[in-house]
């Protein structure tokens, strides 16, 4: 692949505003080409540029197109940067009124270098928030769509899209679907703008000619008045590919609109090494229909602030992904205890879910046209939420790692939208670490809060997510929780009844049903708060699922616990695969024998404290957990 830097514009408005600049501050800029003034950090903008494509594992070659006026700048440049001075094009001009425009000064270094190869086009005196983004992201991306490549971002707030080249892109395919030049406000709902850095195919060059003859005068011979009419008109396949990063061109802006933002991505630059990023995710409870969300039914689950995963991101020299001193343990006080520790927990910890969630976070934004910025990290997680009882723990620190990384690279709900998120994190577990799991962990997570969800078979089938509502969270009843001191591992809670639902076996699938119809009837009882009636539909979703599962595959700890419950009139059911009981007494005064009756058999018991979204505010007693004595 062939690059070409442009840098053949006549920044008249700047040099003349530099040059009448009665302060004197800008007095040793004068006469200095705009792609040579100081950029981001203090470098040269064209610095910052050079050594991102000053690679040869990605470049045969690359050009730098100037003009006439400032051509001896740039060969003093080249020889003090070690750009080969023969890859310098001359394209004549002296003026502003004699240029030949962008298109042109690209069809000439193509032209005159007979070049015959993938290019790549950057203007070289663009202003970029974060220069240290990956090129080789880029290329990849380039080579795997069969078109041409735009690059854009999202407008910060007070820019207006009547100064850029708008792109309308569709999300699926990633194709511009339309471009528009400078449009009128309202023309356009899209916030997403072009920047000149495209890549070319070889085959498709000669368009760029074609263009010039159709274009005899240089003020259409812009970069987006040939994108207008190779995508609206030609309808030639144009892809999109998001940066998460600003770029300003300082073409014809003047003094006060280049040192704004400067200044602007300076300070950017300077905040964010410094700040640490913290994440949490909540563990959750199923409260109703699960497990039917493994086959295509409907829940109830509801976040708790009890217990949670912790992730910090912490910018720095190189990747570094922190072991947890408890749950990665790499140091033991003997044999015996290293025995102990992995006959009770087992051997993953959390660290293979922080190295999942990276790998496929960038095989996500490579695969979805989002180009990264190369900057390193450390992460390091903590967590509360007790292993192998059936509290989502593990989706629960892949959660909170991913909101990391979308702060980290600036990315955005429309970059990555809370259905696709909770998809993404079940992706992690399933097909990075073969983690058996299903949807309901992943979207109340995300989601936070009280969420019913219906994992309809066609609604999975045509855009791969289901329908998802938020329930109202004021005025809950106490729900109660009690887990294992000694959980053995769950996972082989679901049995054979896939296997079983697969093939189709009636009693498996009515009882699949019925579950979606159990989490149908408790969505109506969460809005008249008739709480008696949800303790009966628990009782029934656990009795359902006994059923299904048998008791040998539920494993006597459940049943113990769920007997246990019902001892004292309280409704109960298992919260996800196993290993805790989640429950519902509407009896309050019990609460206090029943908790000393689970702690005399070994278990943990404590009352929930529901987690909201981030709006929620708590409103009520019955909200608050009471104290049980």
């Amino acid at each position: 692949m062939i690059c070409i830097l442009l840098v053949a514009g006549h920044g008249t408005v700047l040099e003349t505003q530099i040059k009448n600049d009665v302060t004197g501050l800008y007095a040793h800029l004068a006469g200095v080409p705009k792609a040579l003034l100081p950029g981001v950090g203090g470098k040269k903008i064209l610095d910052l540029w050079w050594e991102t494509v000053n690679t040869r594992q990605l470049f045969s070659e690359v050009y730098l197109v100037t003009n006439a006026d400032k051509y001896k700048h740039y060969e003093r440049w080249a020889t003090a940067n070690d750009f080969p001075a023969e890859n310098l094009v001359n394209d004549g001009s002296t003026t502003l009124e004699d240029r030949l425009g962008a298109v042109a000064d690209v069809e000439l270094a193509i032209r005159s270098r007979r070049l015959q190869d993938d290019v790549m086009v950057i203007a070289g005196d663009m202003l970029c928030a974060d220069q240290n983004f990956d090129i080789a992201q880029v290329i990849r991306f380039f080579r795997s769509q069969p078109g041409e490549l735009v690059i854009y971002y999202e407008l910060e707030e007070g820019e207006r899209c009547t100064c850029r080249g708008i792109v309308e892109v569709c999300p699926k395919s990633h194709r511009v679907t339309r471009f528009l030049e400078k449009p009128q406000e309202g023309v356009t709902a899209s916030r997403l703008a072009s920047v000149v850095f495209y890549c070319l195919r070889k085959e498709t060059l000669f368009y760029l000619s074609d263009f010039l003859l159709r274009q005899p005068e240089v003020e259409d011979r812009a970069f987006g008045r040939f994108w207008e009419w190779l995508i609206n008109e030609e309808r030639l396949p144009v892809y999109g590919m998001k940066l998460p990063t600003g770029f300003q061109l300082i073409g014809q802006v003047g003094l006060s609109d280049y040192t704004k933002w400067l200044a602007h991505y300076s300070a950017k630059q300077q905040e964010s090494p410094a700040k640490s990023i913290v994440c949490r995710s909540y563990a959750r409870v199923g409260l109703m229909g699960n497990p039917s969300d493994g086959f295509n039914g409907k829940t109830i689950a509801m976040t708790i602030s009890n217990f949670w995963a912790e992730v910090t991101l912490v910018e720095s020299q190189t990747l570094v992904l922190l072991p947890h001193p408890l749950n990665d343990p790499t140091e033991f006080g003997s044999l015996q205890d290293l025995f102990c520790i992995s006959r009770k927990e087992g051997y993953l910890g959390g660290l293979r879910l922080l190295q999942a969630t990276c790998k496929k976070f960038y095989q996500f934004c490579s695969t979805q046209g989002i180009a990264l910025t190369k900057q390193n990290f450390t992460l390091r997680y903590d967590t509360n939420i007790p292993r192998q009882v059936g509290l989502a723990g593990s989706s629960a620190i892949v959660s909170a790692t991913l909101k990391c990384l979308m702060k980290f690279y600036n990315l955005t709900e429309d970059d990555l939208p809370k259905p696709i998120r909770a998809n993404f994190i079940l992706n992690v577990e399933t097909d990075e670490l073969f983690i058996t799991a299903g949807l309901q962990d992943r979207v109340v997570q995300v989601y936070e809060g009280l969420i019913y969800m219906d994992f309809n078979k066609q609604l999975m089938d045509e855009r791969g997510y289901g329908e998802y509502e938020a329930l109202d969270m004021s005025t809950l009843p106490s729900f109660w929780l009690a887990y294992l001191g000694d959980p053995s591992d769950s996972g082989h809670i679901h049995s054979d009844v896939r296997r079983r639902w697969l093939n189709g076996e009636a009693d498996v699938v009515e009882a699949m049903k019925h579950f979606a119809d159990l989490a149908d009837q408790a969505r109506v009882v969460f809005q008249t708060k008739d709480w008696p009636r949800l303790a009966e539909l628990m009782d029934k979703n656990f009795d359902l699922r006994r059923s299904v599962y048998t008791d040998e595959c539920l494993g006597q700890g459940n049943l113990r616990m769920a007997q246990l419950a019902r001892q004292f009139g309280s409704a109960v059911k298992l919260p996800g695969s196993g290993g805790a009981v989640v429950g519902l007494c509407v009896d309050p005064e019990r609460l206090g024998e029943m908790k000393r009756a689970f702690q005399e058999a070994g278990c943990v018991f404590c009352l929930i404290v529901p987690h909201g979204p981030p709006d929620y505010e708590e409103q009520g007693s019955n909200n608050i957990p009471i104290n049980v004595k």
